[in-house]
């Protein structure tokens, strides 16, 4: 057994009375459905080494994951332009809330917030069809991960437009303020089906190898953004990563992350590897209680941080 085993037993030993804990998405009928008492964990280094545990090969919904992956695909397709449209700064506020949007006149604190992520949608969308875009990501993540396997949910986009009353409240308001440029309902399709994505934590860790790197798979060769951007992309997940509750992830993790309401957690460990950790019960946050607890045991066995000391 290597050290990173040993290291990921012991974490699933100290978090294991704590497995099946938190409440899932229920307000999201397919994923209320979920198994609480799954777990699963997976790192990947910069060989492309996969070292798991539990239920690391499980698919789940991805949800607000995907926005790392979209917020990349519109900084290559649309560079900083993006920035006039959204911000950078932590929201301090649920994903999902709409107060501060009227405060600042139809522009989202940062491109992980529901309403960020719409425009991200609307952006990607450019006068196209909601299908083709959403085909566009989902190979745009195939190809991170190197899996062709990767689809979306169909069950779940229903039960997003089910109950996305709040989301599409945010893209009305949003297209009032003049920050839409595409009817509603396509960049809600867009939006949920994104979100919608089902994932391995094997799958979810390959796809952001590039996030530990430099900006390049490691594995490939191959360039996905530059350097610099790769850093800005982590820079947000560090501060943004995880809604009103990403100042204590980094003081509890240390780590650029992004969390979703499907459980899943993704954590970039640069220079070294990426960690993709799933359990369904969520915080009052709205992030992974147990998936949190053991990165937070995770980081503190290996001494993975980006803060030196």
């Amino acid at each position: 057994m290597s050290d990173l085993e040993a290291i990921l037993e012991e974490t699933r030993a100290a978090i294991a009375p704590k497995i099946g804990t938190g409440k899932v998405a229920d307000y999201i009928p397919a994923l209320a459905r979920v198994d609480p008492n799954k777990f699963g964990i997976a790192v990947v280094d910069l060989e492309g080494k996969v070292t798991s545990l539990g239920d690391a090969h499980d698919p789940f919904s991805i949800q607000s994951i995907s926005k790392v992956f979209t917020l990349t695909l519109v900084l290559c397709r649309h560079g900083a332009r993006l920035w006039k449209r959204v911000g950078r700064e932590p929201s301090g506020s649920p994903f999902n809330s709409i107060v501060q949007l009227e405060n600042e006149r139809g522009i989202p604190r940062n491109p992980f917030i529901n309403a960020g992520a719409i425009v991200v949608s609307d952006m990607l969308l450019g006068g196209g069809t909601a299908a083709v875009t959403v085909d566009q990501i989902t190979e745009f993540i195939e190809t991170l991960a190197h899996d062709p396997s990767i689809s979306v949910d169909r069950e779940v986009v229903a039960s997003e437009i089910e109950t996305g009353y709040r989301n599409a409240a945010l893209a009305n308001f949003m297209r009032g303020f003049g920050n839409l440029e595409n009817p509603v309902d396509q960049v809600l399709e867009v939006y949920f089906c994104q979100c919608s994505i089902a994932m391995s934590c094997v799958q979810l860790a390959r796809s952001a190898l590039f996030l530990a790197a430099g900006g390049k798979d490691p594995v490939t060769g191959q360039q996905i953004v530059s350097q610099e951007r790769a850093r800005r992309i982590n820079a947000l997940m560090l501060s943004c990563g995880h809604y009103d509750a990403s100042g204590d992830f980094a003081f509890r993790v240390g780590l650029p992350g992004k969390s979703g309401v499907g459980g899943g957690i993704l954590a970039v460990v640069p220079n070294r590897c990426v960690i993709g950790v799933w359990s369904p019960g969520l915080n009052a946050n709205g992030n992974s209680l147990v998936g949190t607890l053991a990165l937070e045991h995770l980081a503190a066995k290996s001494g993975w941080s980006v803060f030196v000391g």
